[in-house]
């Protein structure tokens, strides 16, 4: 019987690899103990049971629970700051005097009032529940005053109109909160008891309804009463507290009281003491302090005095009669302010920080030495080989004589001359042409009178003829920009090469190599420049967060000795606007290079073009600066915009203090009668002078005479040198030809050119040139006040809210 043999098709399994790896048993029977330094160095993972993963998960609930609810009892009690609220009514029928009256109840607790020129404020102390309020107010139309007190407000009261909740003002402010960041917010509603009952509930529906675009999902209060108005302190007092990141990173103050001591070198300078409770971070008297729209400033000392408006005010007993007691109120504390008053902490020299903001250059850095002999005849030896030119010449002529002998392409006349003559009789036929369309053109033409009216003429004085001409000129150069990107004309007075020798080509924009630090401005001697961005804001943040600050902690009243303080902090002051203290993380006084992604605001129509200077809301600063506009991509490098397009996010490039983002962005330009507009929001994206904008032009030419691949292309150029000069750069058209120049024709600028494919008589010859620009450096800390916003102003830019 034969036995049975396995055909072709036979399945075929692999064989078990036993002694090429081992399972972790294995492993760790061999090891008998030992472990590796690897696994020794890291954290050793346990794998918990569903139980203990329940158990854990509910811990981290509580924990975050607790963190909340200690926040909460820390704003606005005896040990911590009082709860800053800045109410701002959205609408110019709302009166804030009678929501201030509401909020000013004896029942409720101890009132202390407060006036500063057109800000008024107030405190509210409650020792029933356990809080303490600071009220303040801004309008909607004084819109530096509202974003800079909205920077330091731990809650923002809105209040709404009953009709319309808030008109164009209230709308235009609220698009530039949003973009500077919420903190924590309450809408209330003024004047619904004024309405029929029936009609209330209708009012509040509709009101709800047109609210919802902005505010979705948050409810309505009502601010008529006395009990409304202690239901919203309730409200106020138990909101949980939102965040904004630029500032809970600094130490701020709001200034409740400011004194100014000039110094006896000089009146106009001097120590500035400013008074008021340390919010966010502690502060430290060796840290620089920046006063918001005035600049960055030393401290000298800090001082520790009683706190002007104590929960629980202290109480003295009489000592010849014990049943009298006497409470010590605010008023009574300034008298006993310098019994109490203490040092907390003085400056230390060594410690403190700089006020040096840019780099001062040593000219003489980077110079060269005057090169040796052996070097000098090393280089004539160089250029006497790279000029020895190899001629054909008769039998016995000298080298003198071989100079004066032309080549064959020296020789004069031929083709060159030839194809001129022929250009200027065909240039010639043209303008015989147009001179006689010209003449027919004047023969059907006749003039017509037209009259003026009287409110033509009445019109045209309130018109501005010049700016006028010139938000022309500017509408003209965007629409040529939206139609014809970065295209150029070359000057016919000025060689093309003497014009445009500071650009180069590339072969690809994205891949060619192009070196950062090649060819930089003089201010960039001026900067400061990280070795690592990223690292030094990474290990600024987690000291903040882990390392304790020796200084004033969150809570305490203090006053603050600033010196070298100039006269007109005092009295912008003393005008009614508030004074806003931060204090500085360490490098944030020093110039650098600041790159923020802005897109343009959708009331913004004007054309913004670039190297205009812009007021700047970044973070916790304000300041004026000329920018510069890149696309905003991930290559190395980012092509230049001549306007603010409304299309696509934008990066703006400008010289400005370091900030460590996250830091909203804000710009507005200021118009020809004093406004402010806001033009563009955003944020912060990096501080970077290794950010490359590069600009490009791009020259065109039109086909004369097509070939196959040949063409002869005219109008780029307009001499035979420049066509030479520019020979090396590559060619395209905007129907996707590639090409480079071949040869000149003439001495005209005409040029004979190859591409890779036939070209069409409508296309276009376009050469791409680039360089890398710079911002100006424009940086200004001081901002002037615009003129309030009034609804008759922006009324054509901001819609009023839709009721139906």
């Amino acid at each position: 019987m034969a036995a049975h043999r396995s055909g072709p098709l036979k399945q075929q399994n692999k064989p078990h690899k036993g002694g090429r790896h081992r399972g972790r048993g294995s492993a760790q029977r061999d090891g008998k103990g030992r472990l590796a330094l690897k696994t020794l160095s890291k954290k050793v993972r346990k794998d918990l049971s569903k139980v203990d993963q329940r158990h854990r998960a509910s811990q981290l609930r509580k924990q975050k629970k607790e963190a909340v609810l200690a926040e909460k009892r820390q704003l606005g009690s005896k040990d911590g700051p009082p709860h800053q609220v800045l109410v701002v009514p959205l609408h110019n029928r709302i009166s804030l005097s009678e929501a201030f009256r509401l909020l000013q109840d004896r029942d409720t607790g101890t009132v202390h009032l407060n006036e500063w020129g057109s800000t008024h404020s107030f405190m509210l102390l409650c020792p029933r529940l356990k809080h303490r309020w600071f009220f303040t107010s801004a309008r909607p139309g004084d819109l530096h005053t509202v974003l800079d007190m909205a920077k330091v407000a731990d809650t923002i009261l809105f209040l709404l109109d009953p009709l319309e909740g808030w008109d164009s003002t209230g709308d235009y402010c609220l698009s530039c909160l949003f973009a500077q960041g919420l903190p924590t917010y309450t809408l209330a509603v003024q004047g619904v008891s004024g309405f029929p009952l029936k009609k209330q509930t209708d009012v509040r529906k509709k009101l709800s309804k047109a609210v919802e675009k902005r505010f979705p999902d948050d409810k309505l209060l009502l601010l008529d009463t006395q009990q409304e108005a202690g239901m919203l302190l309730r409200q106020l007092a138990n909101q949980k507290q939102r965040h904004l990141a630029f500032r809970d990173r600094h130490a701020y103050l709001f200034a409740h009281a400011v004194d100014f001591v000039p110094s006896e070198e000089n009146n106009l300078l001097g120590t500035l003491k400013i008074s008021g409770y340390v919010r966010g971070q502690a502060l430290n008297v060796n840290n620089l302090l920046h006063i918001v729209g005035h600049g960055d400033f030393q401290m000298k000392q800090i001082d520790a005095p009683m706190d002007p408006f104590p929960l629980n005010p202290r109480v003295i007993k009489s000592p010849k009669d014990p049943g009298m007691a006497m409470e010590i109120c605010a008023t009574d504390a300034v008298v006993d302010m310098e019994e109490d008053l203490k040092v907390l902490m003085k400056a230390d020299p060594e410690k403190q920080e700089s006020l040096q903001t840019e780099v001062i250059p040593d000219p003489m850095e980077g110079e060269q030495t005057w090169p040796t002999e052996e070097e000098l005849s090393e280089a004539n030896d160089l250029l006497k080989e790279t000029s020895k030119v190899v001629k054909k010449v008769p039998k016995g002529t000298s080298s003198y004589q071989a100079e004066w002998i032309l080549d064959e392409d020296g020789e004069s006349g031929g083709e060159g001359d030839e194809y001129d003559d022929i250009e200027r009789e065909d240039f010639m036929e043209e303008e015989s042409q147009d001179e006689g369309s010209e003449k027919d053109e004047e023969e059907e033409c006749e003039t017509v009178t037209i009259g003026e009216s009287v409110h033509d003429d009445l019109y045209d004085e309130k018109v501005d003829e010049e700016a006028e001409g010139k938000m022309l000129e500017k509408y003209k150069q965007e629409r040529l920009e939206e139609m014809f990107p970065d295209e150029v004309d070359t000057p016919r007075d000025v060689a093309a090469r003497i014009r445009f020798q500071k650009y180069r080509g590339l072969k690809s924009f994205r891949t060619s190599p192009w070196d950062p630090k090649e060819n930089l401005p003089q201010d960039y001697a001026r900067i400061f420049q990280f070795q690592n961005f990223i690292n030094t804001r990474r290990r600024i943040f987690k000291e903040i967060e882990e390392k304790e600050v020796e200084g004033a902690e969150v809570g305490w009243y203090v006053t603050l000795h600033v010196s070298e303080v100039p006269v007109s902090v005092v009295e912008h002051f003393k005008r009614g606007a508030p004074l806003i203290a931060f204090s500085l993380l360490p490098h944030e006084q020093k110039m650098s290079v600041l790159n923020m992604v802005v897109s343009r605001h959708a009331g913004s129509t004007e054309p913004v073009k670039a190297k205009e200077e812009l007021i700047f809301h970044c973070g916790f600063r304000r300041f004026r600066a000329s920018p510069l506009f890149s696309q905003h991509t991930a290559a190395d490098k980012h092509k230049f915009q001549r306007f603010l397009t409304a299309a696509s996010a934008l990066v703006v490039t400008v010289y400005a203090p370091i900030t460590f983002p996250p830091a909203s962005v804000l710009l507005f330009k200021q118009n020809s009668n004093g406004m402010h507009s806001l033009i563009a929001t955003g944020y912060l994206l990096s501080v970077d002078p290794d950010r490359m904008v590069i600009k490009r032009v791009v020259l065109s030419g039109h086909p004369f005479k097509i070939f196959t691949k040949m063409a002869v292309v005219r109008y780029m150029f307009f001499n035979r040198e420049d066509v030479l000069w520019f020979k090396p750069v590559e060619l395209r058209t905007k129907w996707g030809r590639r090409g480079h120049i071949k040869e000149p024709l003439g001495t005209h600028g005409h040029m004979k050119c190859s591409f890779d494919g036939k070209l069409k008589s409508q296309d276009t010859v376009l050469m791409n040139l680039y360089k890398r620009v710079f911002p100006k450096w424009t940086y200004d800390p001081y901002v002037p006040e615009p003129v309030p916003w009034v609804k008759s102003e922006i009324s054509s830019t901001v819609p009023e809210m839709d009721m139906e």
